[in-house]
């Protein structure tokens, strides 16, 4: 979208004010707020801010940091008062020399993209399924989290509420220009699922971070509490963040399918499978990053603990989801093990990362898992069988990570370091905090 047709839009939807939207190391977006009038001089000469105060950013002696509009992120936020309309455009970041900032993940993301079209004329694609639990906001939610409804997996009334509020938000993300393919209740008591059309990983990356923040503000609005935590209440399922993947060249063939295959995959897909797995241990402390995402991680739930790929197996890391025979367009693969936590920019260049470094170095996978349920298996029989685990922890991830030469070059040192030092951070601050299971295990047993 050109600067010119940008103004004529927000001035079509008699748009207020305009939120200059950014991401952090974490994930969380950042914005900074402007009524419209000041838009044009925006588009013109971008905004300047301080950068030492966002987790992951400049340090204290060089903070001023430079926003530049992408024009084609701009949506209406439909949540905002009709007299008080909203906008939203994301940002790129600029240092003050005018070189893009090394630690700004969505610009991390973007030039990786670039590199693998310029230099290979391939494009990614990848189609998440994020999940979510609603929960009431009773003043206790804090400790004991009450789920909105009791609906479990594709659940329907035409008298539940869950199912009005859900309505609500894909409306919403309709209007914000996601293509919302399918919503449903999920096993979880107030757990649900939105799923959106697939697309290049840029532009699916910001369709997590708006879908994040509509879900969110509809539910708040709703006097609801909307979370991704990944696994929000003992004894109920994780919300995980599926990620459909393929490769397509410019001209949109699906270079992922391959017609003669007994799995309909191509040598280059069988190589992304391969190097996903290969760096999974790693790849867990970006797509699984916090303390929270090992509680999800775990035996005895559909999200999978060990490594290994398969087509009809749910329990595996990577699964091929079956497709019409004469589709060769819809052939990818699923990777299982990420969760919505995760900074979908930063997820996406690493799994990329990984996927590419078993392409060009021509590694196969191992067989496929297919009709092994890895559960009834003990440890001795799945290391005869070469099957590996994710790590339990997040400081084993991060010891994962940090062993990880293709990741770490990848993510680059400006990032890897802020990543790194905000993980430990949390792992430090969980590690030495005292839960409510351990008083009421230890304080009078002991």
């Amino acid at each position: 979208m050109q600067y010119d047709d940008l103004l004529k839009r927000v001035k079509d939807d008699r748009i207020s004010f305009i939120s200059y939207q950014f991401t952090d190391i974490n994930g969380i977006v950042k914005s900074l707020d402007a009524p419209v009038g000041r838009l044009e001089e925006v588009l013109d000469h971008g905004i300047w801010f301080d950068g030492s105060s966002v987790e992951g950013f400049a340090r204290i002696q060089e903070s001023d940091m430079h926003l530049r509009v992408d024009p084609d992120t701009y949506s209406i936020l439909p949540w905002s008062p009709d007299d008080f309309r909203r906008g939203r455009v994301l940002c790129d970041i600029y240092m003050q020399n005018g070189e893009p900032f090394a630690g700004d993940p969505r610009g991390v993301l973007k030039r990786s993209l670039k590199k693998l079209e310029d230099e290979r004329g391939w494009v990614l694609e990848i189609g998440p399924e994020p999940e979510f639990y609603l929960f009431l906001r009773d003043g206790n939610e804090q400790m004991h989290p009450v789920p909105y409804d009791v609906g479990s997996y594709f659940d329907f009334s035409a008298n539940d509420a869950a199912v009005r509020v859900r309505t609500e938000l894909m409306s919403a993300l309709g209007q914000m220009g996601l293509e919302v393919e399918i919503g449903h209740h999920e096993s979880g008591l107030g757990q649900h699922e939105i799923d959106f059309h697939f697309a290049d990983a840029l532009h699916t990356a910001d369709n997590v971070q708006t879908f994040k923040s509509a879900v969110k503000a509809i539910a708040a609005r709703n006097g609801l509490i909307a979370s991704f935590m990944p696994k929000p209440m003992l004894n109920a399922a994780g919300s995980g963040m599926h990620c459909h993947q393929s490769i397509r060249d410019t001209e949109g063939n699906n270079l992922f399918y391959s017609a003669g295959d007994p799995f309909k995959l191509s040598e280059l897909a069988y190589g992304f499978i391969a190097g996903q797995l290969e760096h999974a241990r790693g790849l867990s402390a970006i797509l699984a990053p916090t303390v929270n995402s090992y509680k999800r991680l775990v035996p005895g739930y559909e999200a999978p603990v060990y490594i290994g790929w398969a087509e009809i197996n749910r329990s595996a890391l990577i699964r091929i989801p079956r497709t019409s025979s004469s589709n060769g367009k819809g052939v990818r693969i699923e990777l299982r093990f990420p969760d919505p936590s995760a900074n979908p920019y930063l997820a996406f260049n690493a799994m990329l990362a990984a996927g590419l470094d078993g392409v060009d170095r021509g590694i196969k996978p191992p067989d496929p898992l297919n009709h092994v349920n890895v559960y009834e298996l003990d440890l001795d029989e799945r290391e005869a069988m070469g099957i590996g685990s994710l790590p339990g922890s997040l400081q084993e991830a991060l010891n994962a990570f940090e062993a990880d030469e293709v990741l770490k070059r990848n993510m680059g040192e400006v990032l890897f370091s802020s990543f790194i030092n905000a993980r430990q951070a949390e792992w430090d601050d969980y590690r030495t905090s005292i839960s409510d299971w351990e008083v009421k295990r230890y304080l009078e047993t002991i």
